[in-house]
């Protein structure tokens, strides 16, 4: 490990190849199935996830990691060569993950005084998250300092967006995690909403009549964004992965695109999307 170790959730999502990689610790979220107690990504895996969820009549709860969750990773990556920690994690406005894991710093500084842990609240979601997870794992193999890191993540939180569409958004509504895209609920039959995320809550980005509509509203609000610069893309999805090449073919045909990859959602995530959602997560670099 090197002198920085990088932490995040499971809700990243961020492919298991890359987290071998680039050796980003992560902590597993927990899904209440009933009286069963799964593990994201753990004990539960996408596939089998989401055939079940398709069945569903209730929607399982989810919750965050807690403190001893966090301390139990800092203290293993610690034991692991870790002299600086960045801890990095999903919206404070819609998960306790943060808050956690600042009780968890707190605890980790009174064991471990000469340890400094940054913990990020990244005011999003999903492979946004992800990117500045993955940013920083590469920024801290080539040396970066922690410092330097987190003035990194902190910058990506202004640039990197979420843009997302489904064929509902009942699970969102169920789990209470609609935000400010509630007026969507309502919209009419086989209307595509879209939404995105802005300071840690869902916002409403539109409608569609049709999927590649949206996947073309959704190249429309990447260059309303970050014009025709050179981008990093995941390409996000919950059992659709059909739909992401599609959405991949759109873009990299319209854009420069000097970074890419499929990432699918992990269950702690579909629980609230449902599946077949698709979408992206990106953010524009200095050409």
């Amino acid at each position: 490990m090197p002198g920085v170790g990088v932490l995040t959730d499971s809700c990243a999502s961020i492919p298991e190849n890359i987290i071998q990689q680039l050796n980003i610790q992560t902590v597993a979220y927990y899904i209440h199935r009933g009286q069963e107690v799964l593990y994201d990504l753990v004990t539960i895996q996408r596939r089998e996830f989401l055939e079940w969820l398709q069945t569903a009549r209730t929607l399982p709860t989810t919750a965050s990691p807690g403190p001893g969750d966090y301390l139990t990773s800092y203290q293993n990556m610690v034991s692991h060569g870790a002299k600086e920690i960045i801890s990095i994690h999903m919206t404070s406005k819609g998960s306790g993950a943060y808050q956690a894991a600042l009780v968890a710093q707190s605890m980790a500084q009174e064991e471990m005084p000469d340890i400094r842990i940054e913990v990020i609240d990244t005011r999003n979601v999903s492979l946004c998250q992800g990117w500045m997870a993955i940013e920083s794992a590469r920024a801290a193999l080539s040396g970066a300092s922690l410092d330097e890191i987190v003035a990194k993540v902190k910058g990506m939180i202004q640039v990197t967006h979420m843009i997302q569409t489904a064929d509902t958004l009942k699970y969102l509504y169920m789990g209470g995690r609609i935000g400010m895209a509630q007026r969507l609920v309502g919209s009419l039959l086989n209307i595509k909403p879209l939404i995105g995320m802005e300071d840690g809550v869902i916002v409403p980005l539109g409608t569609a009549r049709s999927r590649h509509q949206a996947y073309q509203a959704m190249a429309d609000l990447v260059e309303a964004i970050v014009g025709r610069g050179q981008i990093k893309i995941a390409y996000v999805h919950a059992g659709a992965l059909d739909e992401v090449a599609k959405i991949k073919q759109l873009m990299e045909q319209r854009f420069d695109v000097v970074e890419s990859f499929f990432a699918e959602l992990s269950p702690a995530l579909a629980v609230h999307t449902g599946p077949g959602t698709a979408g992206l997560c990106f953010y524009p670099i200095a050409s």
